[in-house]
């Protein structure tokens, strides 16, 4: 077992940052964080893309669920042992050491910047829909800006107004997307599902190639785990809100799912721009489904990054106590590490510009590979060290039955995220590793940098560097 932060950095251990803060979160904001983070603006046209494989690809649905509660548990029993701020990187360095912790933080730091860049240039064609006319390179950048820096702002304020946001706009979109798949269903008809498999693909075909896109829906479920330090009675709530938000996500993505396909023609499905727009047309008539669903993917997106936005300067932070990221991760007012906000929204918006104002496509296409094999690092790591944890030490104190659950549980997590990794494809794997192992020059230097200090120079580096006192 590897020693804890404040046993080796006295002064930055993850002991100081479950006392020091404000416990702002509580259940039914943490379920909203991970609900919210789950569901971005990909929902919106699910139903869509996996038409072309029939309705087996509402089995491989079903099957992906089941792989994510798994790894919800996971993080949950994860979070009962370590409940600090940092979630999978906490794991992964608490079992396997220093060198694993970082890159599991250096992949989810990937992950969320990139992907945030991503969700701000997905809101731009929502917001064209709610204002039509308005359309142009700059005006797309100003608002892909504008969706980046306004939850950055919001998280800047403070984790209570970050968890207000995320409450109201989780409500705001959870509300008629299970209106819809509710509704849905008393105007289903079973003649326009198609058939169970299509084209040439056959059974398993489908379900395999369904499954490589809905692989990445469940991203988000490690949020709450992410933010245990600022979650009241983490080793109590970071499980429940993990297992709850995910399974409200699963009922809207399922129930929303169903309600498409049983209201839109298979025909025009596949062919459908928005899916959902075209299913409240469907059961209601006109042509108002569209500015509904326009404004309820802009108040998902927005909901996403500003809790994705939280998530960007949560891993750097944990591993800025143990010196493993730079120093200035480590300050932090009214319990947001706002130098992470500000350096993750700075990253995303350079991003957003090159793709508005240079039109490389391509780097943008290239660094969103990145991010779908990002994801799964810290997944697998934090699955790997549950793994490790129950073979080193419970045994003897557990029932066998118990042990022999919690150990299935973890390798059908482990399992869970390994077909993440294989639904990734060769390019993303491809990228995703060179981006990976370019991060050992930055532990290089960092771990250069703390064996030339010395063993008492982390004394001088504060938990919370320039934290203010919270009320």
């Amino acid at each position: 077992m590897h020693p804890s932060p404040d046993e080796r950095y006295p002064g930055t251990g993850a002991a100081t940052d479950a006392s020091a803060p404000v416990r702002r979160f509580g259940l039914t904001t943490a379920t909203c964080l991970v609900m919210g983070n789950i569901i971005g603006g990909g929902i919106f046209l699910l139903p869509a893309s996996v038409a072309p494989y029939g309705t087996v690809s509402l089995v491989a649905f079903g099957v992906l669920t089941l792989g994510a509660i798994a790894l919800a548990l996971v993080f949950g029993k994860l979070a009962r042992r370590h409940p600090d701020t940092g979630g999978p990187y906490v794991y992964a360095r608490e079992a396997f050491g220093d060198f694993a912790g970082f890159l599991s933080a250096w992949s989810y730091w990937t992950l969320t910047w990139v992907s945030n860049a991503a969700l701000a240039v997905a809101a731009v064609g929502y917001v064209h829909v709610l204002l039509p006319g308005h359309a142009g390179r700059g005006t797309d950048l100003v608002i892909a800006l504008a969706a980046l820096w306004l939850p950055a702002l919001s998280n800047l304020a403070g984790t209570r107004y970050v968890g207000a946001v995320q409450l109201v706009s989780t409500v705001l979109k959870f509300v008629p997307l299970l209106f819809i798949a509710i509704v849905g269903l008393f105007f289903f008809d079973p003649d326009n599902l198609g058939s169970f498999t299509e084209g040439t693909t056959g059974t398993l075909g489908g379900l395999s190639a369904a499954a490589a896109i809905l692989l990445y829906s469940y991203v988000g479920v490690e949020s709450a785990a992410m933010s245990a330090g600022e979650v009241r009675d983490p080793g109590r709530n970071v499980g429940r809100a993990t297992v709850l938000g995910t399974l409200g996500a699963a009922l809207v993505y399922l129930l929303g799912t169903v309600a498409v396909f049983g209201t839109v023609s298979h025909d025009r499905l596949v062919h459908s721009k928005a899916p959902f727009s075209d299913a409240v047309n469907a059961m209601f008539g006109g042509h108002w489904g569209g500015t509904l669903i326009a404004a309820a993917a802009v108040i998902s997106i927005v909901g996403a990054l500003n809790g994705w936005t939280l998530m960007s300067a949560q891993s750097p932070y944990a591993a800025a106590q143990d010196g493993l990221f730079p120093r200035a991760f480590l300050t932090k007012r009214r319990g947001v590490p706002t130098f992470g906000v500000l350096a993750a929204a700075v990253l995303a918006s350079g991003l957003t510009v090159i793709n508005y104002l240079l039109g490389s496509g391509g780097v943008f296409e290239i660094l969103v590979l990145i991010t779908t094999f990002s994801a799964t690092v810290p997944y697998l790591l934090a699955a790997g060290a549950q793994i490790y944890f129950l073979l080193i030490g419970e045994r003897d104190r557990v029932r066998p039955g118990r042990f022999a659950r919690d150990l299935a549980m973890a390798l059908a997590a482990f399992a869970f995220t390994f077909w993440l990794v294989a639904g990734a494809g060769y390019a993303a794997i491809y990228q995703g590793v060179l981006f990976l192992f370019a991060g050992i020059l930055v532990y290089a230097w960092m771990a250069a940098r703390r064996k030339g200090r010395g063993p008492h120079a982390a004394e001088a580096v504060p938990a919370h560097s320039g934290d203010a006192p919270t009320p």
